[in-house]
């Protein structure tokens, strides 16, 4: 089998890279990809934003599947495009890709499907953000309609910030706050039958304790041991398939990676946002844990027969991934910057995930805000904690940045659900 990924980042790295040890797939194929899916799969350049040229090289390669990783791409109609051409895409529709390119849609689809969620407001004008803000009180959560790279979220105490943020948007989604701790839950369907992964958590914020601005995610860990019982059955039950079912009974049939961002509240679990893609960096440790062949499945829903094969199975053990990012990151990012020691931490056992990366004249340097995702799998967290950060230590460019806490509160058991 033939496979191309579409993207640049560390997600699709990571899916590339695991789709290369699928005894099934014969070739890997990138476009535009980066250094590190160079390494060994095929590079091309297209735009990944142009549906048209997408599924020319598809046809051009003669395809047998095409993955398309990145949100913007499934929103502008990519998968659309490559399945015209008679291949098959693992990706939803730009019409069922909405579920995250609007937050709106989004609430609109978990009403009408009974799905627990927050409550919210949709605002257009500074007046209604006003008005909603005022009606849901503090923590306050606003949220950009559109897409917006995982940093169109502020959740803050401070009111003026959060009207601003408003105001600075077309429309936003004014919401209660949900407590408790955050759950990743991706599931691969093909519009009817719907396979959960293994949950996972992320770190959205910049700083060691949760500090600082919302980044893309700064590192990420699975399995949870702190997950109460019957977790995924029970948001397979409430909330992955009504949810499928919903869009296919309005004719958007979700073909692809849906991805339930969760809080474990004290009422229960409740669904924080959808999106249409494999996240980033969960994704990295996911794959490092997955004992099923991954083309196979994708291809699988992509040709609507997932019930076909089996659910996907897990190695045993932890993985967790530290990012780390270039210098003034998130607000911006410094490319150029020379990095050394992925070879030794590859060495030392690390898969190490690129995402902000390019070569200039035979040096690999940064090109990009998060830069590398230093994964490791290890027997519990503590081990693959140590593993990871032991890679993390051995690479170096200068105004590196990372977290030092990543999962440190769930190796410490101090996480209660």
């Amino acid at each position: 089998m033939k496979t191309l990924v579409i993207g640049t980042g560390g997600r699709e790295h990571a899916l590339a890279l695991a789709l290369s040890r699928d005894p099934s797939v014969t070739e890997v194929h990138a476009a535009p990809g980066n250094p590190g899916i160079g390494a060994f799969a095929t590079l091309h350049a297209v735009d990944p934003m142009d549906p048209v040229a997408v599924a020319d090289l598809a046809v051009r390669l003669g395809a047998d599947l095409v993955v398309v990783g990145p949100e913007a791409p499934l929103v502008a109609g990519v998968a659309d495009a490559v399945r015209e051409r008679g291949i098959s895409c693992f990706g939803p529709s730009a019409e069922a890709a909405r579920l995250e390119g609007s937050k709106a849609f989004a609430k609109d689809i978990m009403g009408a499907a009974e799905v627990p969620t927050a409550l919210a407001r949709v605002c257009t004008t500074v007046e209604e953000a006003a008005d909603a803000l005022d009606a849901f009180g503090p923590p306050y959560v606003v949220k950009d309609d559109g897409l917006a790279a995982g940093k169109g979220v502020v959740v803050t105490e401070d009111r003026d910030a959060a009207l601003a943020h408003a105001a600075a948007c077309e429309r936003v989604v004014i919401e209660e706050f949900l407590d408790g701790p955050e759950v990743s839950l991706f599931a691969i369907t093909d519009g009817t039958t719907v396979y959960p992964l293994q949950p996972a958590q992320d770190f959205k914020r910049i700083f060691d304790g949760d500090a600082g601005p919302n980044t893309g995610g700064m590192g990420a860990y699975t399995p949870l041991p702190w997950a109460p019982d019957g977790l995924v059955a029970d948001v397979l039950a409430r909330v992955l398939q009504p949810t499928v079912d919903e869009l296919a009974r309005r004719g958007a049939v979700f073909s692809g990676l849906l991805y339930a961002g969760l809080a474990l509240t004290s009422r229960g679990v409740k669904v924080i946002e959808f999106n249409a893609r494999f996240g980033d960096p969960e994704t990295q440790p996911l794959m490092a844990l997955l004992d099923s062949p991954l083309g196979v499945l994708l291809k699988a829903a992509a040709d609507g027969v997932l019930h076909e094969v089996a659910p996907p199975r897990w190695k045993a053990g932890t993985a967790l991934a530290v990012v780390m990012a270039s210098a003034g990151y998130p607000e911006s990012s410094r490319n150029g910057d020379v990095i050394s020691g992925v070879a030794e931490a590859e060495t030392g056992g690390c898969d190490v995930i690129h995402a902000g990366t390019a070569l200039v004249d035979g040096d690999l340097v940064t090109a990009g805000g998060r830069v590398l995702a230093v994964t490791a799998v290890g027997d519990d967290l503590a081990d693959a904690r140590a593993k990871a950060y032991a890679g993390v230590g051995a690479i170096r460019f200068d105004g590196a940045q990372f977290r030092t806490d990543i999962a440190a509160k769930a190796a410490a058991g101090e996480i209660k659900p």
